[in-house]
């Protein structure tokens, strides 16, 4: 594992919580690292997809990510990313998340977070700065977790689907056709998929959409080509689809 990142010397800071502002362009990649601490991922703009060995998540503007310290992850980042990172100090409080997630962020959070990271990082124990970051640290514990993940399965067979549906999802290949194209039946790969993801194959290749939506609508697509770009008939059914699962329209998402 590489802990050799540029913000190693950050980490250090003996402190409960150090937070950190870079900017990224479109496209940039953050090769696959970790780090000695959990951290908090806050997109202020932008879209970023957190990759793992055991899944994908994909954090809209006005999201974040919870990501435990220790865990090798890569990031790339979708429109210009204004990355707000949170480093929490591992053992320090309970009821923290033990797996990564996307998180809503609440205004009062946000507020929090774009302030914490125009304060010195040496901040004094007991004073101000120190009492702002207890704050935040308790409302991370309570802010509700998105459906924004994608689990990722390490059979060869399922990795061959996942690789072109992530590259394509507008694929509508049905279960049968990637069943010959994989050298397998039907029932195998409705049996894996639900041992290997608890979701259906219909169920993953729509959460494979919806996230891969998130990203082009972050980057500024306009719903009508992200809705073809998706393989969808008519610009309604993918609507109603975004809404049936994330609770609005996209217009009303971004907005929100």
């Amino acid at each position: 594992m590489n802990l050799t990142d540029p913000v190693e010397d950050i980490t250090k800071i003996p402190r409960l919580i150090v937070a950190h502002a870079v900017d990224y362009p479109h496209g940039h990649l953050i090769p696959c690292h970790c780090h000695r601490r959990a951290q908090f991922l806050y997109a202020s703009s932008g879209v970023m997809t957190v990759t793992t060995k055991k899944g994908m998540w994909v954090v809209p503007p006005l999201r974040a990510v919870w990501i435990p310290a220790l865990l090798e992850h890569q990031i790339i980042c979708s429109g210009e990313l204004s990355m707000r990172t949170l480093y929490v100090q591992c053992g320090v409080t309970p009821n923290l998340p033990q797996q990564c997630c996307v998180v809503s962020v609440p205004p009062l959070l946000r507020e929090l977070i774009l302030h914490a990271v125009t304060l010195t990082r040496l901040y004094e124990p007991n004073g101000p700065e120190d009492r702002i970051m207890n704050v935040i640290l308790d409302m991370i514990k309570t802010i509700q977790v998105t459906p924004l993940s994608l689990p990722i399965s390490e059979d060869k067979r399922l990795q061959k689907i996942s690789k072109v549906l992530t590259q394509n999802p507008g694929d509508n290949r049905s279960l049968e056709e990637w069943s010959r194209l994989v050298g397998t039946t039907s029932r195998t790969l409705t049996r894996l998929f639900r041992v290997e993801t608890g979701m259906s194959f219909v169920q993953w290749r729509q959460q494979v959409r919806i996230l891969e939506a998130l990203r082009q609508l972050g980057n500024g697509e306009s719903v009508t080509t992200v809705s073809l770009n998706l393989g969808y008939d008519s610009l309604s059914a993918f609507i109603a689809m975004f809404r049936k699962n994330l609770g609005s329209t996209p217009g009303q998402y971004f907005k929100e």
